[in-house]
């Protein structure tokens, strides 16, 4: 079965990134499509759309979005993009999103490109979209059964949790390096926690940056993207798997901000512009703080962002803020609030307005334990985030609950 992604978007021909947008939908064994419509179509979609926009692809997308809205042309799934440089099509690109979502079942991923986009950068996204299709099943199971293992080989850490019958009796991390190696470390010492032996795990869940080689290594029977899993794990640490919320990571490369109904997600974002939104300009602010990023959060919360305004939008002139904050005399205190805000801003205006941000809020994510950022967040959102028990465990949570789909 080939999952069919109707494809939304304007510029991609001329920026020459179709080719590669195309290839990562193939590349996991997806197909992109384009619903067929009329002049008269448009005209109709446009009046009912209230909006025309200058760009006659625009008025296409429209078009395309109202006749999958209408159930006259079939797909799987929907992926819109637009072009960055084009505030017209960013408009465009939300309002279409709001519209399926409101019209449809259909999960979602929206994406602004540049034009040295490669297919890599899209894969996670269009595994995602595939796996959310073909596995809502197994998305949608509430408990863990048996015993599984769940190992997550990020970018920055790998983490390992053994889970029995619904709860999670090992865990381990520890800064990435080798990938094998790095995993075998953790799930040694989650194994010897749990009193557990390897010949005794039933199943394991491999994700992350490295879930292919470990899949192959370790025969797992779950490889799979990062954002359906943390999904799984976030909502059942956070005890949500039933009605709304959002899922919010920010991590140390890149950021994802989810939106998930009764544990399956419907639509996501992914990465931000710069690392400046990303839990890596955090720290390269404690490295200038000479204090340890554990400390960074408690250090923030004794501070005023307001005495020490930040923008992190590049982690260039982020930095270059900090150092003439701290050139002005500004104390750590208030420069480590005002680090955590302008994160939580950027966050908020480079993804979280990509989606419908649904409550409850969950924060997850080794940058979750950082109270000041949690804190940040809560301000620019007006709700608190929930931080669950091991919020930094959530993709390994997640494969070990998935995996067990498969007992």
């Amino acid at each position: 079965m080939t999952i069919k992604i109707a494809q939304l978007s304007c510029g991609t021909e001329y920026s020459s990134v179709q080719h590669e947008i195309e290839k990562a939908a193939s590349a996991v064994g997806a197909k992109t499509v384009y619903p067929d419509v009329s002049h008269a179509d448009v005209k109709a979609a446009l009046d009912r759309f209230g909006f025309a926009p200058r760009s006659a692809q625009l008025k296409l997308m429209i078009a395309r979005a109202v006749s999958l809205a209408d159930g006259r042309y079939d797909a799987d799934a929907v992926f819109i993009t637009t072009c960055f440089r084009c505030a017209e099509a960013a408009l465009v690109r939300n309002e279409l999103r709001r519209f399926i979502q409101d019209n449809t079942r259909l999960p979602v991923v929206t994406y602004s490109f540049t034009e040295r986009l490669k297919a890599a950068q899209l894969l996670t996204r269009m595994e995602a979209l595939v796996t959310i299709v073909t596995r809502k099943e197994i998305l949608a199971r509430e408990r863990q059964s048996g015993i599984t293992v769940g190992l997550d080989s990020g970018s920055s850490t790998t983490k390992a949790v053994v889970m029995r019958d619904n709860e999670i009796v090992g865990k381990d991390w520890t800064p990435s390096g080798d990938v094998v190696q790095s995993a075998q470390a953790v799930l040694e010492s989650a194994l010897r926690q749990a009193g557990v032996e390897m010949s005794q795990v039933e199943a394991i869940g491999t994700t992350g940056y490295g879930r292919f080689t470990l899949g192959r290594h370790y025969g797992a029977k779950l490889v799979q993207e990062e954002l359906t899993v943390n999904s799984k794990g976030a909502v059942w640490l956070a005890g949500r798997q039933r009605g709304e919320a959002t899922i919010l990571d920010i991590g140390g490369m890149d950021n994802k901000a989810i939106t998930v109904r009764d544990g399956v997600p419907d639509n996501f974002t992914m990465g931000g512009i710069c690392a400046g939104a990303s839990g890596r300009f955090l720290e390269m602010t404690s490295k200038r703080l000479k204090i340890e990023i554990t400390e960074l959060g408690k250090l923030a919360d004794a501070g005023n962002w307001r005495n020490a305004k930040m923008n992190s939008y590049c982690s260039v002139f982020g930095i270059q803020d900090l150092v003439t904050t701290l050139g002005e005399g500004k104390s750590f205190e208030d420069v480590a609030a005002a680090a955590c805000h302008s994160v939580a801003e950027q966050v908020y205006e480079q993804q979280l307005q990509e989606i419908d941000v649904r409550r409850p809020i969950i924060q997850v994510g080794g940058t979750s334990l950082i109270s000041g950022l949690v804190t940040a967040v809560g301000e620019v959102l007006g709700e608190k985030p929930i931080v669950p028990r091991d919020s930094q465990y959530i993709g390994a949570v997640g494969g070990a609950i998935l995996s067990s789909g498969f007992l």
